[in-house]
């Protein structure tokens, strides 16, 4: 059935991978292993741009709709859709021709109902609103209304029918819809979780939102286990929990995982601050030495990870320049001074790093596991998907791309695994590396230094006229929203 869904205007590459993989989460697709019967039907409105909050979406089941709709983070409503127009008068029809089936176990005497009048691109006063619902009498409500707390949420909403330029996507034409609403986001939860209320941060921590949607993409779920290698000072982990996931995490700086800045400030505390479940375990450990035991695999149900690519902080690997270079050799920590111990680490390059996460995913995912994690891309590429990481026990199944600045964007990629971790697949997987390593190095070589890119100017050229020109309103952004 098609429902229409409204999302927040914000994140634009994020929502449509987000709807898909709760839907996939909630039971919307049969085949749990192949990714391309995991695309939903999408449909714009007429005169509607691309990047517009207003899309249909072909889903199942009114259970799934309101289990994706609750879930989501940035879905703001999904309704069923009794009408829509250019005008009243067409919404009108429109509404009226909707068959009653549909609507009459909605319009009864015994139930309680609330309307919303809601717009996209411009304001309403409560006086136009009040008015937009009189003209709402066609409809035989019967049952109370209730503003608190009613059975049945309606919504009427307008989108901007003027053609000045305001910032958001241009619309053609005014459309009006009316729907009863199915499910909608709990948006109560950022606030909440927000990064400066946090007990423990570092300067890596991820942004509550991003968390929360980053935990949407890897299916977090109860009985799942979900692990960070990366894990900092939690907040992947966090909103993994919230969903009800068991935990785990890991990081090379036993600084984070053991001390933070004391007792009562740390990484357990940011769980014990929100009252979820603390994780089974966090390690000390190297993602390029990792410590599980030969033979074990296919522990996780997701890793998430926001891996260090060197822009906010570099990466770090086991070892130290000395013992790298054979200065000097291996040697072993007395037993009196292991306790205060901090292990040398020597420099981490991305393309090291990535392909000892997708080993290390390859090995301890299940199979239809998923692998969750940020890429930096430079914007000077004509094309970034030719720097994606690849494995051949994994599919691609969405990117999201959140432009950051002029230069330089991260993509949340989200895998799939769909075969087993075998010799031969990872000797495939260590050729794709060499291959993407040699791309790596050109990328870096030839003057797209990630850290340099973005952190240095951006070149400035002003015109002869010493007067700026001024635009009367904003020009639409597009992905950096």
């Amino acid at each position: 059935m098609w429902y229409l869904c409204v999302f927040y205007h914000r994140l634009l590459d994020y929502r449509k991978p987000e709807v898909e993989s709760l839907a996939d989460l909630f039971g919307a697709f049969e085949d749990k292993r192949r990714p391309g019967n995991r695309v939903l039907q999408w449909r714009l409105p007429q005169h509607h741009h691309p990047d517009s909050p207003f899309y249909f979406v072909d889903l199942p089941s009114e259970d799934v709709a309101e289990n994706v709709a609750n879930r989501s983070i940035l879905v703001k409503g999904i309704y069923e859709l009794w009408g829509e127009g250019g005008s009243y008068e067409e919404l009108e029809e429109a509404v009226k021709s909707y068959p009653d089936e549909r609507k009459l176990p909605y319009l009864g005497s015994e139930s309680t109902f609330k309307i919303t009048v809601d717009s996209f691109g411009k304001v309403m006063s409560l006086l136009e609103q009040n008015e937009r619902i009189r003209g709402l009498s066609y409809i035989p409500f019967k049952g109370r209304v209730n503003l608190k707390n009613p059975d049945h949420n309606f919504w009427l909403m307008e989108t901007d029918d003027t053609a000045t330029n305001n910032g958001l996507p241009p619309v053609a034409q005014r459309r009006i819809f009316f729907g009863r609403e199915v499910g909608g986001a709990d948006r109560k939860l950022l606030p909440t979780y927000q990064l400066k209320s946090r007990n423990y941060l570092g300067p890596t921590a991820m942004d509550a939102e991003m968390a929360f949607l980053m935990a949407n993409q890897a299916q977090a779920a109860p009985g799942k286990l979900v692990y960070d290698p990366f894990v900092g000072t939690g907040s992947i982990l966090v909103s993994a929990a919230h969903f009800g996931a068991m935990t785990m995490g890991a990081d090379i700086d036993i600084r984070v995982v053991r001390d933070g800045r004391g007792p009562d400030c740390n990484v357990w505390s940011n769980f014990k601050q929100y009252g979820l479940p603390m994780p089974i375990a966090l390690l000390r450990a190297d993602n390029n030495l990792p410590p599980w035991r030969p033979g074990l695999k296919e522990v996780f149900d997701a890793i998430i990870c926001d891996p260090p690519y060197g822009v906010r902080a570099g990466g770090r690997k086991s070892g130290g320049r000395k013992l790298l270079k054979g200065v000097i050799g291996p040697y072993t920590v007395p037993d009196d001074k292991r306790a205060d111990h901090i292990p040398s680490t020597a420099p981490y390059s991305l393309a090291e790093c990535v392909h000892d996460l997708l080993d290390l995913a390859a090995r301890m995912l299940v199979i239809g596991g998923r692998l969750v994690f940020f890429y930096p891309v430079l914007r000077e590429e004509d094309s970034c998907e030719e720097h994606f990481p690849e494995h051949p026990c994994f599919e691609l199944v969405a990117t999201s791309e959140q432009i950051l600045s002029s230069r330089y964007s991260r993509v949340l990629l989200t895998m799939l695994k769909t075969s087993s971790y075998t010799e031969e697949l990872a000797l495939a997987a260590w050729m794709k590396h060499l291959e993407f390593k040699e791309n790596h190095s050109k990328w870096l070589e030839e003057g797209n230094n990630l850290h340099s890119s973005v952190f240095s100017p951006a070149d400035v050229h002003h015109s002869g006229d010493s007067k700026l020109s001024k635009e009367s309103k904003p020009k639409y952004r597009g992905k950096y929203v």
